[in-house]
């Protein structure tokens, strides 16, 4: 015989946040000004490597999600598929995701970049963006980790002379 238990209190209150955030929370976050120059940021960035970018901002999981106890790092890693960052010519997509529910960020990057960056410095750009948000300024944070990852596809996923400018995944913050 099975107890049946209500759910422990830090269940309950994660419950509250995901199911009470949403969308919407994101847009509230980013004006659509700020999300338009985040594109344009992602665009830029993607002109001078070889790499693909992704920005995903999530309110909260749903209910099944809770209920099959999805964590951040879960979330992030399908998002990572279905987005397809996982899916470009050099294996050098990264994904910038934030659960807002919980206040996370997960930084995923591809295996064409992840052998080659240490742990610290994906650390370090989390850090940078924490404190951004923290103090309210998302558009601000964010566009320090694009510029920051950026930067690390461009040391370690040059644009060469010979190179054509394909754009194989969408440039558009993605808000769920």
């Amino acid at each position: 015989m099975t107890d049946h238990l209500p759910p422990p209190p830090h269940a309950l209150r994660r419950a509250w946040y995901h199911l009470w955030l949403d969308a919407s929370d994101a847009r509230q976050r980013i004006t659509p000004a700020g999300l338009r120059r985040l594109e344009q940021a992602v665009r830029d960035s993607e002109s001078r490597h070889r790499g693909e970018l992704r920005v995903c901002i999530e309110g909260g999981l749903g209910p099944l999600a809770l209920w099959r106890g999805v964590q951040a790092r879960d979330r992030a890693i399908a998002l990572f598929s279905a987005l397809r960052v996982w899916d470009t010519a050099d294996n050098n997509g990264v994904l910038i995701y934030l659960l807002l529910a919980e206040r996370r960020i997960e930084l995923l990057a591809d295996r064409g970049l992840s052998e080659k960056v240490p742990a610290g410095v994906w650390a370090d750009i989390s850090a940078t963006l924490s404190q951004a948000l923290q103090r309210g300024d998302f558009e601000w944070g964010l566009q320090e980790a694009i510029e920051a990852v950026g930067a690390l596809l461009r040391t370690h996923c040059p644009r060469l002379p010979a190179d054509r400018d394909v754009n194989e995944l969408p440039d558009a913050i993605v808000l769920i």
